[in-house]
């Protein structure tokens, strides 16, 4: 494995929370959206399609946080450790590239969410 920089490592956690950060106020706004909605007459179907989104947002939210906790322990973790010893342990390089996978899957999902959202906004 290439050894990679600690600052570099760092940075990628920073980005990666900043972006986190971002998609929580997204779907916040998107929460206060759907309760506007909310009060218009729906049909039924429209009511179950708001309950689902209303559900997969609060979900994404708690994925969210939990991804930026998890991402935030990595970073103090790899300080730490490179503050102890100057050279990253390989299980640290392996546990940045598993948080970066689902911070990917989280991304994806987000995507497929917010265009779901908007379509029913559309409808």
């Amino acid at each position: 494995m290439v050894q990679v920089e600690t600052a570099q490592l760092t940075e990628e956690c920073i980005n990666w929370r900043n972006t986190l950060r971002g998609y929580r106020n997204e779907l916040t706004q998107n929460r206060v959206r759907l309760q506007q909605v909310s009060s218009r007459q729906l049909s039924r179907d429209q009511l179950r399609t708001l309950e689902h989104l209303d559900n997969q947002l609060h979900i994404q939210l708690i994925n969210i946080h939990d991804l930026k906790q998890a991402i935030k322990q990595h970073a103090n973790t790899v300080g730490a450790e490179q503050a102890n010893d100057s050279r990253l342990r390989d299980e640290r390089y392996a546990a940045h590239e598993q948080l970066f996978d689902e911070y990917q899957r989280l991304d994806q999902m987000l995507d497929e969410l917010r265009e779901e959202f908007n379509r029913f906004l559309q409808a």
